[in-house]
């Protein structure tokens, strides 16, 4: 449709625009006319949202928006469009999902609140929020309730949720870097001068001060703390104003009641002229907590950062060339549709997954595989979005777009990995919560006994018990970790996919192996081909490859790539998993694979193989046969990868036990598992037999770990404690490991096995520091022996010796 309007219809809806209206939107470079606010609204969240192709594409005039808005709530009916969510929102079956970003996150209390919230909504399936990035994806059931009305309830609560952009996100948080900056710089700057002040009192406490200057010096400190509690410390009172509003103790409560009771105390002081005051202690309680935050924002910005950079590797444009002229055009993102031919220069990224149809290059694919060494591409072979073009240009056919691409099969799986929580993390949220309950208890007891005791120390003690607690490092002890973990392991290349991945890697004791595919490259070659007397061999390998026509296991591939060409056409092909494909050539059928499989249709094959094959075979041996006899066989022979070796001793150090199950033929297997070291093997098994010995090392106490190529493998993934899939081009979209190597390397698999290990001593670390100093400093301070400004230093130590502990595990090496 032609996206040229008059200035008397608007442009959105059709309908007439009043005579003087104002209301407009800018749609690729034109100002458009709009009829009313809601027209106006639902244009500018199009354009805002990156999609005025719908302008250029749609086939009739959107409904009229006048109904909707001006009220805010109101305006949330907006996401409700299908346009509007077509950037955020996507199919699960029958369900919705969106991704969200959350502004007002403080702490780890907020996420709790506020999946909490969201859960209880009719319709929500489910509300899982990262705390690093304070990204949420919400499933909701879409004949039940509506983005909008979720929208409403998290805004209802006192937060904000917003579609998910990338941009968005590092600009929020980007603001809030440098809102942090300015409430901490004024909670420094005035607190150094509240503390000069402090310190002549101290001293005119020993040597005498007059009292008129005494109390000109607690005038001036209120006046000087006064911003430094209605800005600076702005952020804990509206955390825990959120948190009692929901009839929940969040970490805020403590802390702001403490600095209430603190500066309250105080000015009762300053007014009667008389007393203790605590100014000083108010202002290092804010400057102390502040910093803290400060520095944990920034390490979840730099955690964030790294799936962010995922996003940001796609372009946003790309040349699309056109075969017939040899001219080319610049398309977005948005319009490229596979079949395109793309034109990608030196130094540009791809846009898009692909097969090169022209051109040799190198391409760096480390931001995707961790692999820095340049990968040779040449025609026919398959490149992936996001890689970037080194040496010369390239022409390449589109095979993926969008969330098809391998790049997006990354990012889904981080994002997955890091929304959802495993046990252990869900064990320290429940206990940070019953936590600051029971501490506001204990500091109603503790203010009690001294109010009884000794007044003149009530409010000291109480102040200090207060803030000394600290349920911070308790809920940042497993969330900081596995964030740090998750960002560690992508850039080794091993995406984890599910919430306790790295829980149940790190507790696994056994290793099991595919061969074909894992340990091996997986691309086997064709040797050696033997025939019966009366069949060529080149007619043998026609048949062949005309069964194996639309296969994908290797064995196919490799005898697809012998060179020669077939006219034959193979009918009512079908693939039976792990033996073999039947199929009908000129109405006579034709079975190829495993000798058993063989054998069972065509009487004889075993003893014709015995015959037909020289000795010394020691390559992978496929049989070909028609229902009467035995046709011919075929060596196939695969190389191990190179650092298989090397992985296997790095693995063997960790005292993993190690097992190799195989479908291949005992000669072939029993040369793998020599050759690498593995003393317990089995050749010849079928997807059921490994899927048994899976479950009897299960059932004798083992915690298997199974590393597959995907292919075959899916039932044995799926059945061991923890599966890691060797991850490549459709491989990758489409596996369900817990983990996918994506650079296929096998040293990067016992590498993510020590890290994962490392983890969870690092968890463990933090949440017996948070415990033991908990347990220390609460008795400490309710004796009166901790004063309010070193119980704001111990609790704000506390929360950054955390996340320092946690952030271990970025260095590139994983290792301390």
């Amino acid at each position: 449709m032609n996206q040229n309007s008059d200035n008397h219809s608007c442009f959105h809806c059709g309908l007439a625009v009043p005579t003087g209206s104002h209301w407009s939107v800018v749609i690729d470079g034109v100002q458009q006319p709009m009829c009313c606010p809601g027209c106006e609204a639902v244009a500018q969240a199009i354009v805002d949202n990156k999609l005025e192709a719908y302008y250029r594409q749609r086939t009739a005039k959107a409904p009229s928006g006048r109904d909707l808005v001006p009220d805010e709530l109101q305006s949330l009916s907006l996401y409700d469009l299908a346009e509007v969510q077509q950037s955020f929102v996507k199919p699960v079956g029958s369900m919705m999902e969106a991704s969200l970003i959350l502004e007002g996150i403080q702490c780890a209390a907020c996420i709790w609140l506020n999946e909490n919230h969201i859960r209880r909504l009719p319709g929500v399936i489910s509300a899982n929020i990262n705390y690093a990035t304070h990204r949420a994806r919400v499933q909701w059931d879409p004949q039940r309730i509506k983005l909008s009305d979720i929208l409403g309830a998290i805004q209802h609560i006192g937060y904000r949720a917003h579609p998910y952009d990338p941009d968005k996100q590092q600009l929020l948080l980007e603001q809030e870097r440098k809102t942090y900056i300015k409430r901490l710089g004024l909670a420094g700057v005035l607190g150094m001068q509240v503390m000069v002040l402090a310190v002549a009192m101290y001293l005119g406490d020993w040597s005498g001060m007059e009292q008129g200057f005494r109390n000109f010096f607690t005038w001036i400190s209120l006046l000087l703390t006064l911003p430094i509690l209605l800005y600076s410390a702005h952020p804990f009172f509206l955390g825990a104003f959120r948190d009692l509003s929901r009839l929940h103790a969040g970490m805020d409560v403590p802390v702001s009641i403490g600095i209430l009771l603190a500066f309250s105390g105080s000015a009762w002081s300053t007014w009667n002229g008389s007393g203790h005051v605590y100014y000083d202690s108010v202002a290092m309680f804010v400057f102390f907590l502040l910093t803290a935050r400060y520095f944990e924002m920034v390490a979840r910005k730099k955690s964030a950062e790294t799936t962010e950079t995922l996003i940001e590797a796609q372009p946003a444009m790309a040349r699309r060339f056109n075969a017939e002229t040899g001219g080319e055009e610049w398309i977005s993102q948005a319009s490229i549709r596979v079949g395109n031919l793309l034109r990608v220069r030196p130094g540009e990224s791809l846009a898009a997954d692909g097969r090169i149809t022209d051109g040799r290059s190198s391409v760096d694919e480390s931001l995707l595989t961790g692999e820095h060494e340049p990968l040779v591409r040449e025609v026919g072979d398959e490149v992936i979005a996001g890689s970037i073009n080194i040496d010369s240009p390239i022409i390449f056919k589109v095979t993926c777009t969008g969330d098809q691409t391998v790049l997006a099969s990354i990012q889904q799986m981080m994002e997955q990995a890091q929304a959802a929580k495993p046990p252990i993390a869900q064990l320290a949220d429940r206990a940070a919560g019953w936590f600051v309950s029971i501490v506001l208890l204990f500091a109603v007891a503790v203010a009690t006994w001294w109010l009884y005791h000794d007044p003149a120390r009530w409010l000291a003690v109480t102040v200090s018990v207060l803030v000394v607690t600290c349920p911070c490092a308790l809920s940042l002890a497993t969330p900081t970790a596995l964030t740090a973990a998750t960002g560690a392991l992508t850039r080794l290349g091993v995406i984890p996919a599910t919430a306790n991945a790295i829980e149940r890697l790190a507790h696994a004791d056994t290793m099991v192996f595919d061969k074909t595919g894992t340990l091996t490259v997986g691309r086997p070659v064709l040797v050696n081909t033997w025939t019966v007397d009366d069949v060529d061999a080149g007619y043998a390998l026609t048949v062949a490859m005309a069964l194996e026509q639309h296969s994908e296991h290797p064995v196919a591939h490799a005898l697809r790539r012998n060179g020669i060409a077939t006219s034959i056409t193979a009918r009512n092909i079908e693939q039976i998993t792990a033996a073999g494909v039947r199929g009908e050539i000129k109405g006579e059928s034709y079975f190829i694979g495993h000798l058993d499989f063989i054998s069972r249709h065509c009487p004889g094959a075993a003893l014709a193989a015995e015959k037909l094959l020289p000795p010394g075979c020691n390559g992978t041996l496929i049989y070909l046969s028609d229902s009467k006899r035995l046709l011919a066989a075929f060596e196939l022979d695969d190389t191990l990868r190179a650092d298989a070796e090397a992985a296997i001793n790095l693995l063997r150090s960790s005292s993993l036990d190690m097992l190799l199950l195989s479908g291949d033929h005992a000669r072939s297997v029993r040369r793998v598992a020599e050759t690498l070291g593995i003393a317990d093997f089995y050749a010849g098994q079928t997807p059921g037999d490994k899927l048994e010995k899976i479950r009897q090392l299960q059932r004798a106490g083992a915690s298997v770990a199974m590393v597959g190529d995907g292919i075959n493998d899916a039932p044995v993934l799926a059945a061991a404690d923890v599966s890691l899939a060797m991850g490549s081009g459709a491989q990758l979209a489409t596996s369900k490991a817990d983990f996918v190597l994506i650079n296929d390397r096998l040293t990067a698999l016992a590498t993510a096995k020590q890290l994962t290990q490392k983890t969870l001593r690092i968890v463990r670390q933090n949440i017996s520091w948070a415990i033991l100093y908990n347990m220390v400093a609460l008795p400490l301070a309710a004796a009166g022996w901790i004063a309010p400004w070193a119980a704001a230093i111990g609790m704000s130590a506390s929360s950054l010796l955390v996340v320092a502990n946690a952030l271990r595990l970025t260095r590139p090496d994983g290792n301390d």
